[in-house]
């Protein structure tokens, strides 16, 4: 079998890398024929140290700071280069938290050996968290409304077969999409494939160079443009199969940043007209509108930010602080427990059992008896239990100005309200009330949104030149 190097990085993930470096050693392809070199980004966790201990034969380069994934996998992509040619026929690069299928690898090199045209393969990436559904088989770059969304090829499509089943189960199970799903191909040419697992050939790679110095976020997709670009098939291969992480519980932060300035330089890279580039910076500028309509200033800042450096022509990494910081759920309860917290208000999207956060609502509902929690109707009119003996205010109007005039109107009447990151209602967000913004895995506590915030940004917006 042709050789394959596999290039790994990852920065304070320990026991995801071992998991992941165990699970290659049950893949098909002969061990013989496969080298690994892992980039450990200065982790602080032990990585380095249980590497060497539990997986010597592996190759470990450490690198002094924390330089991204772009700057992780550059590492990895030097290190290839400097071999010598021919060592490597493959380079398949491998994000850390990943479940590998056991033919993953043996697909894509099966399917490069029989494609001369092309040139990179990836798998298909399934969601950890809900195995028996597509993430994406790949990805499309939209530039005709000129934002750079990602088009997911087949997001969210389930296999009903696997229904129940955990990805641990399904990595030796019979993984061919095509056969599983109506009017799916063996592979198919798309735009993108995730890092999270792609096969490369190695002379194609050593002529595309490294990354773009992007930090994290929009580098392969860049690669893999480039790539297209030099004449070669981008490919996605329903028979490979990696279990990765889904986004969807995951609320952007400072990722923020880096989405948005990225963006701009791929579509400025490889051909964005000016005037289009132009509107995908007022439209970065429009959802800082946005971000501070829902009272998130600090997170508005970031796409400000991301639009001043991309002007400056500022890329790499960024020294993000942000003023406010997510905290554990746990801190819920110190929060309710505040004195001058008196009356709360839980908007409708916020589902107190779903999160895991009940408890802290309820022992300190138990702890201060004078403590007021309300809930809000479903926009149905649906009440739904989320403590004992709850109470309700009365449903929202449905109608844009009864709305709002009601969400004008309850201003000051609470002390906090609580809101889900994931559907914030921004007529709460000006309730002169603290905001206790809530998810799956943290909490964060701001101050209402502000109208001299909101007035600069628009000014920005609607100026910007």
């Amino acid at each position: 079998m042709p050789n394959v190097l596999i290039i790994i990085v990852t920065w304070n993930k320990k026991q995801y890398v071992l998991d992941l470096l165990d699970s290659v050693k049950t893949l098909d392809y002969p061990e013989q024929d496969i080298d690994i070199v892992v980039v450990d980004n200065a982790s602080n966790d032990g990585t380095a140290e249980a590497i060497r201990s539990e997986y010597p034969h592996v190759h470990l380069i450490c690198n002094p700071e924390n330089i991204g994934g772009t700057g992780g996998f550059n590492t990895g992509l030097k290190w290839a280069f400097e071999q010598p040619d021919g060592k490597y026929q493959y380079l398949w690069l491998l994000d850390n938290d990943v479940l590998v299928h056991q033919k993953a690898l043996t697909e894509l090199v099966d399917l490069l050996e029989q494609k001369p045209d092309i040139a990179v393969a990836g798998s298909t990436m399934m969601q950890l968290d809900y195995p028996w559904r597509i993430n994406e088989m790949g990805a499309y770059v939209d530039r005709s409304v000129h934002t750079g969304q990602l088009i997911l090829n087949r997001h969210l499509e389930e296999i009903p077969a696997w229904f129940g089943k955990t990805a641990e189960e399904l990595l030796t199970e019979d993984a061919d999409l095509s056969k599983l799903l109506m009017h799916c191909n063996e592979f198919m040419d798309i735009e993108y494939v995730a890092a999270a697992s792609l096969v490369i050939r190695a002379d194609v790679a050593k002529k595309a160079g490294l990354w773009r110095d992007y930090f994290i976020h929009y580098d392969d997709i860049e690669w893999c443009l480039r790539i297209g670009q030099m004449g070669h098939r981008v490919v996605v291969s329903a028979k490979s199969l990696i279990w990765h992480l889904s986004a969807a519980a995951k609320v952007p932060t400072w990722v923020l940043y880096y989405d948005n300035r990225n963006v701009l330089d791929m579509l400025q890279h490889h051909g964005l007209p000016a005037p289009a580039l132009q509107r995908m910076k007022k439209h970065i500028l429009k959802k800082a509108v946005y971000y501070h309509l829902i009272g998130k200033s600090d997170l508005a800042q970031l796409h400000d930010d991301a639009v001043t450096d991309f002007d400056k022509n500022t890329m790499g990494k960024c020294d993000i602080q942000l003023e406010v910081k997510p905290r554990p759920h746990s801190d819920i309860k110190q929060v309710l427990l505040q004195p001058q917290i008196k009356r709360v208000l839980v908007a409708y999207p916020v589902n107190l059992n779903t999160m895991n956060i009940q408890e802290y609502f309820r022992q300190a509902q138990l702890e201060r008896p004078e403590l007021k929690i309300e809930f809000m109707p479903l926009p149905t009119g649906v009440r739904v239990y989320q403590l004992p003996n709850p109470q309700f205010i009365p449903q929202i109007p449905r109608r844009f100005l009864s709305r709002w005039w009601q969400y004008w109107k309850m201003r000051g009447q609470y002390d906090l309200v609580v809101q889900s990151d994931y559907q914030p209602v921004i007529g709460l967000s000006w309730n002169k009330a603290k905001q206790l913004f809530v998810n799956d895995e943290n909490c964060c506590v701001r101050e209402t949104a502000s109208w001299s915030k909101v007035r600069k940004a628009v000014s920005k917006w609607f100026f910007y030149r």
